[in-house]
């Protein structure tokens, strides 16, 4: 194995990402990770506090911990994500509306990138774009 490889493997196995909130409180670094998260939901304005209606339960959440890497395989940053246990929700009756993600520009330009390298045909729908496998006449 080459001498960059064998770093990558010594790097990425002596790392563990935590399984449970447990885990990670005890590492400085996946608390200041956290804390980032907390600061980016609060500053993007991503809920807010009210009183929960009667007879109603909230929805929990769970963090889940990522850790990620550049190309020449050093740790870049501990990524923690607090996310919602949506799945107890029912429709109609804990929701009305879905969310939809909004996919990057860089997902954007490599489909298109491929699209055309592969002679593709481009329909835009909806907002959604979709290539077709079949070539272009010529």
């Amino acid at each position: 194995m080459s001498p960059t490889y064998q770093a990558h493997i010594a790097t990425t196995s002596s790392l563990v990402e935590p399984k449970t909130y447990s885990e990670a409180i005890k590492d400085p670094r996946w608390v200041e990770a956290m804390q980032q998260e907390i600061q980016a939901l609060q500053s993007n304005k991503t809920w807010e506090i009210v009183a929960l209606p009667e007879g109603k339960r909230p929805i929990g959440c769970k963090w889940i911990y990522k850790i990620k890497y550049k190309a020449s395989s050093e740790v870049e940053r501990f990524k923690a994500r607090l996310v919602a246990k949506g799945y107890s929700q029912k429709e109609g009756i804990d929701y009305q509306e879905t969310f939809s993600p909004v996919g990057k520009m860089i997902i954007l330009r490599t489909i298109l990138a491929l699209a055309v390298s592969k002679s593709w045909h481009i329909y835009i729908s909806d907002g959604y774009i979709q290539c077709f496998l079949t070539r272009r006449s010529s």
